[in-house]
């Protein structure tokens, strides 16, 4: 019998593989990496800050094997993040991406010149929704109760700490992730030029048990302390 998938607590052993299941799911929730050739890119903006600076919050699906195939990550306080990621998050990567010192020329330099602009993240249409998350699962392992699986265990970890709400930013073409969204409770959040993003929250109140086509066990109860249990599922 193949061994069953498990969410779990982040282990730093799964920053390889939490790595490529960001690369793989995020162009539009396919593979970036011809859009994105530097692999590090895209996990150094939208994975690694969460697991390094906010690791009880950080969660994957274990495959059964040790390798983590999906992930949930984000924050539970979106203005203390964007302080830390400003003060402790860039100084690790800079020498690696550099502030830019021109307009960007490629969608590369376009991330760059993100990561170097957390305040991004800060807008006051958001201000009742704090947290905020990514959620990202390789293809394979999608539409089979996992992502809820994952989402419901973040919305728990979310509850335990007082955490009332919880937004997230999608690139709006990707219909399939909309889809997601809306099944587990999610709303759209107006907010003001939005850019290529839908900004989608919702309150961190119980939701209905994961549906899995077979069993998905949780370990995270167990294994991380003060836990309970992207933006492309």
């Amino acid at each position: 019998m193949d061994p069953l998938p498990i969410i779990r607590a982040y282990r730093p052993a799964d920053r390889a593989a939490v790595a490529d299941v960001c690369v793989s799911t995020a162009d539009e929730g396919g593979d970036s990496r011809a859009r994105y050739p530097d692999e590090e890119l895209m996990p150094t903006l939208f994975a690694a800050p969460y697991c390094h600076l906010e690791p009880g919050l950080a969660f994957v699906l274990d495959d059964g094997s040790g390798r983590a195939v999906g992930y949930v990550v984000g924050t539970g306080d979106t203005a203390e993040f964007v302080t830390r990621f400003r003060d402790t998050w860039i100084p690790r990567v800079a020498g690696r991406y550099p502030a830019p010192t021109a307009p960007p020329r490629s969608p590369s330099e376009e991330m760059v010149g993100l990561l170097h602009r957390p305040e991004r993240m800060l807008l006051p249409e958001l201000a009742d929704f704090p947290a905020h998350l990514h959620i990202d699962l390789l293809p394979e392992f999608q539409r089979r109760g996992h992502g809820r699986a994952l989402m419901n265990t973040f919305l728990t970890a979310l509850r335990d700490r007082g955490v009332p709400a919880v937004h997230l930013g999608m690139v709006t073409a990707n219909k399939a992730a909309r889809a997601f969204y809306d099944r587990l409770g999610f709303h759209e959040l107006p907010v003001e030029d939005p850019g290529p993003l839908t900004y989608l929250g919702r309150s961190t109140m119980a939701d209905e048990p994961a549906r899995a086509d077979r069993p998905v066990a949780t370990a995270a109860r167990r294994t991380v302390p003060g836990a309970g249990g992207s933006v492309r599922p």
